[in-house]
């Protein structure tokens, strides 16, 4: 079982990819998962419209999807694909006032956390990924800055 990082249309390197491997795991077991094979695939914002056309069927810049191959009722693993448009991450960061690897480590926790079953459309479904989100984000900052 292994977190790995891979880029399609773009060079970004995440820093610190064991310390993240590692978060990653404590954040799935806190959901009470395993983590399984989780690949984070770093793409362009092009890559990521085309993408969520085709599989989504919607035709909007969106900063991550999310591949969810987990079975989370027998093993209680977790794995998937975990798609980050780098662009829109950047983009958000600046509108939130947030450091674009802030951004990104929210958005590598919250495609964890579909994989866990966490779904963010309904308003409060969606309260409640932020709230989990800046719970794992305190936890890196408490450890790594």
């Amino acid at each position: 079982m292994a977190v790995k990082y891979y880029n399609d249309s773009c060079t970004y390197r995440l820093p610190q990819k064991r310390a993240t491997a590692e978060w990653l795991r404590r954040a799935a077991e806190e959901e009470g998962y395993v983590l399984g094979d989780v690949s984070y695939i770093f793409c362009s914002a092009e890559r990521l419209l085309e993408m969520n056309r085709q599989f989504l069927g919607h035709d909007y810049y969106t900063d991550v999807i999310t591949f969810d191959y987990s079975d989370r009722k027998g093993t209680r693993t977790v794995s998937g694909d975990v798609f980050i448009d780098v662009e829109t991450v950047a983009d958000n960061a600046r509108q939130y006032g947030a450091t674009t690897l802030q951004e990104m480590r929210r958005v590598v926790v919250h495609g964890l956390l579909h994989l866990c079953g966490q779904k963010d459309k309904t308003p409060r479904a969606n309260a409640q990924m932020h709230r989990k989100e800046d719970k794992y984000l305190a936890w890196w900052n408490q450890t790594h800055e």
